[in-house]
């Protein structure tokens, strides 16, 4: 058997503590890549929103101003901007309720009869006592929505009363609100010509 210089031992132990350091690192890395994943917020869902939302006869007698959203879980724009409304909802939901309203459900056809909701996501800003003071139709920036929450908290005038952006058309094939039969005026009633 060869003996080993001390040289040689020296260099397979570098090489030992070398690889044991890759080891801790790797080790380490990983650990925190699963910690990650786990303490990650998951993505917003429509549905789970909804679930969670004020409902809206309690949002209209509580007191505070409200924030109604028409959507649907097809809506891409509605999903686009799920997060931002859930960032949005933690900062101002001790002041403002949020309200979620499927218009797939037809549940819901007097109120979006009454906000004349033709595309969605349709977002309604009402004062603590109910009136309207403003819409934002379709996917904007977060920026826009906190605006009018902040002025609306303040009981100012909305800086975006009435904006539109990307919207995605309701079905009337699948909706009860047939647009030639439907008029959103008419609060329902069948016109007969």
């Amino acid at each position: 058997m060869p003996v080993e210089s001390p040289e040689m031992a020296a260099s397979g132990m570098a090489k030992r503590l070398r690889n044991l350091v890759v080891v801790i690192i790797a080790a380490a890395l990983g650990a925190a890549i699963v910690l990650g994943l786990q303490t990650r917020s998951p993505a917003a869902s429509l549905s789970e929103m909804a679930e969670a939302a004020i409902p809206i006869d309690t949002a209209l007698a509580n007191g505070k101003p409200t924030l109604i959203e028409f959507y649907a879980n097809w809506c891409t724009s509605c999903q686009a901007m799920a997060p931002d409304i859930q960032q949005l909802k933690s900062e101002y939901g001790s002041k403002v309720n949020f309200v979620m309203l499927n218009v797939d459900n037809t549940k819901w056809l007097p109120e979006m009869l009454n906000y004349r909701v033709d595309g969605i996501p349709h977002f309604e800003f009402l004062s603590a006592d109910g009136l309207e003071k403003g819409a934002v139709i379709g996917e904007m920036p977060r920026t826009i929505f906190a605006q009018n929450l902040e002025a609306l908290v303040k009981k100012q005038p909305l800086p975006h009363a009435q904006v539109s952006g990307i919207t995605s058309e309701i079905d009337t094939a699948q909706n009860p609100m047939n647009a030639s039969s439907a008029d959103p005026r008419s609060h329902g009633a069948q016109v007969v010509d």
